[in-house]
């Protein structure tokens, strides 16, 4: 196997989670295609930390920041609401398109954090240092975006059992 640059070896590493992780951000898989590209443009352009974990976290950042430049200039422009529900191309059910739109619901920060640890699947200390806070306000984030959305998806998951229920019972008559 050839030799690889170290912006190549991480672009090997990281692709898929930046890929993920803007995906489900965004809500719109072209738009984070674009931008896992740019990414990983711009991580040409600086020398990359030398021990993994802060390569992981300053590959995540640069793709948030992307992020969040995207969405300021989108809703300039008018064309994302300020509470648009996230939606994916991916979303084929009812259930998934109630989870996007929950967490749509949620503070930019808390989402962006819930979705770095739950998509992207950084630990708390890359999230940290991704987001410029400390761990203990990461922990205190992600434990508020879980509240949030297991309030906001009670009733869709008791909704969806119930359905369930329903149809199994008609399937027997």
């Amino acid at each position: 196997m050839p030799d690889t640059s170290p912006v190549e070896r991480l672009y090997l590493t990281y692709q898929p989670q930046v890929l993920r992780y803007l995906t489900r951000l965004l809500g719109q898989h072209h738009t984070a295609q674009d931008l896992t590209q740019e990414t990983f443009l711009r991580a040409t352009r600086t020398p990359a930390p030398d021990e993994e974990p802060l390569q992981r976290a300053w590959i995540f950042r640069i793709a948030r920041n992307l992020a969040l430049n995207h969405i300021r200039d989108t809703s300039r422009h008018h064309a994302l609401a300020p509470d648009a529900p996230l939606a994916t191309a991916a979303a084929t059910n009812d259930t998934a398109l109630m989870v996007n739109e929950a967490l749509g619901k949620l503070s930019p920060l808390d989402r962006d954090v819930f979705v770095l640890r739950e998509s992207a699947g950084l630990s708390y200390d890359e999230i940290a240092a991704t987001c410029d806070m400390s761990t203990e306000a990461v922990r205190g984030r992600l434990q508020r975006a879980r509240q949030a959305l297991r309030v906001l998806l009670e009733g869709v998951l008791v909704n969806e059992r119930a359905r369930g229920i329903r149809l199994s019972g008609r399937n027997r008559a």
